[in-house]
């Protein structure tokens, strides 16, 4: 066990990484396949003593659900983001920076959650405070900020808190 534990410190990335080879390759073929998980392989091993304390995902049906929400949420924002600019005149658009306090505490947790918010369409993670206690937000229209606020730890937060911690 000790010996699998050496070869494949992190085997989730190691399987994803195979994954996104043969993805980027665009072909199924053995070679892609092998290359892919020498990269795999080597790459997490190589990285590893950057990683002292890997986080520890708890409910692996919550990363799912999280996942297609957010994929969802992307899907509609672009949509959203598209009426915005070809319909709405700027002098209607409220753009707005919006600070989002976290309860999140595992540094993990938290770049998820700024590369969320900054996947969807529309807003961008901006800033992390020192402490890391609160999140700066910019939005390309927000009429009710604290509405904003209020969806992105009722959809986001609250489901990595279950996740990450």
């Amino acid at each position: 066990m000790r010996l699998l534990r050496r070869i494949f410190p992190h085997p989730h990335l190691t399987f994803l990484l195979t994954v996104v080879w043969v993805l980027l390759a665009n072909t199924g073929s053995l070679n892609s396949v092998v290359f892919g998980l020498l990269l795999g392989i080597i790459i997490p091993f190589i990285t590893q003593p950057y990683w002292p304390d890997r986080p520890k995902l708890r409910n692996w049906p919550m990363i799912a659900e999280y996942m297609l929400i957010v994929l969802w949420d992307i899907v509609v924002a672009n949509v959203t983001v598209a009426m915005i600019i070809l319909f709405k005149r700027d002098a209607d658009r409220k753009p707005c920076w919006i600070s989002v306090p976290l309860e999140l505490r595992t540094p993990e947790a938290i770049t998820v959650l700024a590369g969320t918010i900054t996947m969807t369409p529309g807003t961008v993670s901006s800033d992390l405070s020192a402490q890391g206690h609160c999140l700066l937000v910019h939005c390309l229209d927000a009429p009710d900020p604290d509405a904003v606020r209020d969806q992105i730890k009722q959809r986001y937060e609250r489901r990595l808190k279950e996740i990450f911690e």
